[in-house]
């Protein structure tokens, strides 16, 4: 069994053997350094190190005494850079989201097209858990975390919250009329 932390961590030998989650919050990081995959013991023994990611909600990851680390690229290589360009500049409006817009699968994606069908938007969806490299570099194009992601013409836009309050706001579809006459 292999577990895998997080682009960026930094492995640390624990303090206690079994350190609470609110310790990756008060660890130092590395910027974009490196993958570790840690082999899982198959009998339950007290951790020998730690590894925690650069997120403090993800919390320390246990793991065994050997530690291979692997040097690996950042997820938006540039093949998927172009490909994420063309893809949000060949429709006016597009919903990266989870699920589909007949079938959404995660309520923040579904209130977004929700919002872009009130509106008679016609919009470009693509779901991105069919693939975890798309996902992740959608989160470093974007500088955005969280999914869904709307872009308008070419540009992010945001995530839900912000989709919610401009909508609300009539902003929103101030812009998207703007976006369909253009």
């Amino acid at each position: 069994m292999w577990c895998v932390g997080a682009l960026g961590s930094k492995t640390m030998t624990p303090s206690a053997p079994f350190p609470l989650a609110g310790a990756a919050s008060r660890a130092p990081t590395n910027s974009l350094a490196s993958l570790h995959l840690h082999r899982a013991s198959r009998r339950p023994r007290p951790p020998s190190a730690v590894s925690l990611s650069n997120h403090s909600s993800f919390g320390p990851k246990l793991s065994s005494k050997k530690i291979l680390t692997i040097r690996c690229s950042a997820a938006l290589s540039p093949e998927l850079k172009n490909t994420l360009d063309k893809v949000v500049t060949s429709h006016k409006v597009v919903l990266f989201m989870k699920g589909t817009k007949d079938f959404p699968q995660c309520g923040f994606s579904n209130t977004c097209v929700q919002i872009l069908r009130s509106l008679n938007v016609p919009f470009e969806s693509i779901n991105i858990l069919e693939n975890e490299l798309l996902r992740q570099g959608l989160k470093e194009y974007s500088s955005w975390p969280t999914f869904p992601q709307l872009y308008i013409e070419g540009e992010f836009f945001g995530g839900c919250d912000i989709t919610v309050d401009a909508y609300k706001s009539g902003e929103l579809q101030e812009l998207l009329e703007k976006a369909m006459c253009s």
